[in-house]
């Protein structure tokens, strides 16, 4: 046992390049899978989280299917999480809750899987992928784990991450007005607004809906200008409705009144619109 354990440590030094580390290096030189636990262990808690992490991983093939396996995958785990190894930690970290689902660990792994998406959660500039994920693994632990005394910080996260995907929405839609597709800024708009009512963006949203809306009325075809103007103007009332005292109310007052003025151009003498 001893040879198949020096052997596996002897690749795992060549692999990570940790000669100039005498801990490390004397507990793979002892060929002692115990020994080496032990060093991996004071370095943990020593707070080496990279030199721990390099004996955990050595000696993991020596224990797999024995008791040990559970605590030193699970420290393995928590070193990548304490080093700011996100992608790498959660990877171990879902292994394990799925291995371990019993362990005495398992609530502090989960919370620590849940936490890795949560880090790696990009700005809302970027894909939201990760964030749509982060939002599912934070809401699981908290199904799972309604006693939890972190319960509060990870809701505080769930509504940051939400706020992330909001952002990320009214990004999205403001891209088709900037670059003047107003049909798909309406859509996008109006998406945005359905999924999200509670958007911090709400204002600015029906804004640019509204102010879509007129653009799209005015470079229509005339054929289409009458029935686009009418959707501008409601556009327009319930932004008023909604934001009486907004800043933006004397630009889309300009734009509400050349609305009503081409209305009342194209009516008959019935009164009726053309």
């Amino acid at each position: 046992m001893k040879r198949s354990f020096g052997y596996i440590l002897a690749i795992a030094l060549a692999a990570v390049a940790i000669a100039s580390c005498s801990v490390v290096n004397n507990a793979i030189k002892s060929g002692d899978p115990q020994f080496a636990y032990q060093q991996a262990l004071q370095l943990y808690e020593d707070q080496k989280w990279d030199k721990a992490s390099t004996l955990f991983e050595a000696c993991r093939h020596i224990y797999i299917g024995t008791p040990r396996e559970d605590s030193l995958s699970y420290y393995n785990a928590r070193c990548k999480f304490k080093e700011h190894r996100w992608d790498e930690a959660a990877m171990l970290l879902d292994d394990y809750r799925r291995k371990f689902a019993r362990s005495p660990f398992i609530e502090d792994a989960e919370g620590m899987y849940a936490l890795c998406h949560y880090y790696m959660s990009p700005p809302p500039e970027r894909d939201q992928s990760m964030t749509t994920q982060a939002i599912i693994a934070i809401t699981e632990f908290m199904s799972r784990y309604p006693q939890s005394e972190n319960i509060d910080e990870f809701q505080e996260m769930i509504d940051h991450l939400t706020e992330k995907l909001m952002t990320k929405s009214y990004m999205n839609a403001y891209t088709y007005f900037k670059i003047g597709r107003y049909k798909s800024a309406i859509v996008a708009f109006k998406n945005a607004m359905k999924k999200y009512p509670e958007s911090p963006h709400g204002e600015e949203m029906m804004y640019y809906t509204t102010v879509s809306a007129y653009r799209l009325a005015a470079n229509s075809v005339e054929s289409k200008q009458l029935d686009r103007y009418l959707a501008m103007l409601d556009h327009y009332y319930s932004f008023l409705d909604l934001y009486p005292e907004s800043s933006h109310l004397k630009e889309l007052e300009r734009m509400a009144k050349e609305a009503r003025n081409f209305i009342d151009k194209n009516r008959n003498t019935d009164g009726e619109t053309l």
